[in-house]
């Protein structure tokens, strides 16, 4: 008797050996998985070959071999604020066993309480945040993870999914969370203003420094047609900042619509600075300097007014 795996197996393409039995006999998925129409990722799981390199059914192939939920990075990815790549992540309650898998990695935690996304299991935003945080900072862990940590809690705070408050008591709760000190000090300086490493790189490398004046960071000013953000300003001088990342302003479309609102806040007596991240990386004095110089030069016009 011919039999449709996909039809079998469902949409997502994985299915537990056990619910696969209820529909044919142990030999036959056996010998499924021995020639190939069948792969086992999992104890107890099989999936389609073709469907192996998708994200979606890896993730629920994990789920599906340990009853947890999907966590760390792999929570982060259905929050949409991580690449779907890489192992899956999955957590399951401390009392059970972990299951040992190349393809997985299986987190033992103590409390478990998961929502769904998509049909899978998976934890909170800010509980996510900080499990990946975490585990980016344990003594093995590697720099692109660091880096995909930082980005999504910096992602999460700007674009408001979750706040630096309901992070904070999510920390608080992780005494012995490895880079404790250093999530919280990213905290504190996305809640300041700063919504991109380039700006952490600015505020902290060149805005702050001997002589340099006090800086508001994301200053709303009103244009004809809407309201803006500086990326710093120094208001009673109408100066702005702006720090130019490649990714964000690189395009000509970008370029276009940075002159149109320099010329919008220029009509307005605002005098904008643009630091490129080459700039702000390779020549931060260089970039203090002017920035004192055209203080300097508009204190004097003030003051000659």
């Amino acid at each position: 008797m011919a039999h449709d795996l996909e039809a079998l197996l469902g949409h997502d393409g994985a299915i537990r050996t056990r619910d696969l039995l209820t529909h044919v006999d142990r030999h036959t998925v056996a010998r499924w998985v021995r020639t190939g129409r069948l792969l086992r990722p999992h104890p107890g799981v099989v999936v389609l070959p073709e469907r192996v390199d998708e994200w979606h059914t890896r993730a629920l192939a994990g789920v599906l071999a340990t009853s947890g939920a999907l966590s760390h990075v792999s929570a982060l990815a259905l929050w949409r604020l991580a690449p779907k790549a890489g192992l899956a992540h999955v957590s399951v309650p401390v009392g059970r066993r972990a299951l040992i898998s190349r393809a997985l990695v299986v987190h033992r935690v103590q409390q478990l309480d998961p929502g769904t996304i998509g049909g899978l299991p998976v934890t909170d935003m800010p509980r996510a945040l900080v499990d990946t945080w975490g585990f980016a900072f344990r003594a093995r862990g590697h720099r692109r993870e660091v880096e995909l940590a930082r980005s999504a809690v910096i992602g999460g705070l700007r674009e408001r999914r979750t706040t630096a408050a309901v992070l904070r008591r999510e920390v608080s709760s992780r005494p012995s969370l490895p880079g404790r000190r250093q999530l919280l000090a990213l905290i504190g300086l996305v809640e300041q203003g700063c919504h991109s490493e380039l700006e952490i790189w600015g505020v902290q490398d060149v805005l702050r420094g001997p002589d340099m004046p006090r800086f508001v960071q994301q200053h709303p000013v009103v244009l004809p047609h809407a309201t803006v953000h500086l990326d710093a300003a120094i208001p009673d001088l109408k100066i702005a900042i702006e720090l130019d990342g490649a990714a964000f302003h690189g395009s000509t479309e970008a370029r276009e619509r940075d002159l149109r609102r320099d010329a919008a806040l220029a009509a307005l007596g605002w005098i904008v600075l643009r630091f490129s991240y080459r700039r702000l990386t390779t020549e931060p004095e260089a970039c203090r300097r002017e920035i004192l110089q055209v203080c300097a030069a508009r204190r004097a016009l003030i003051g000659h007014r």
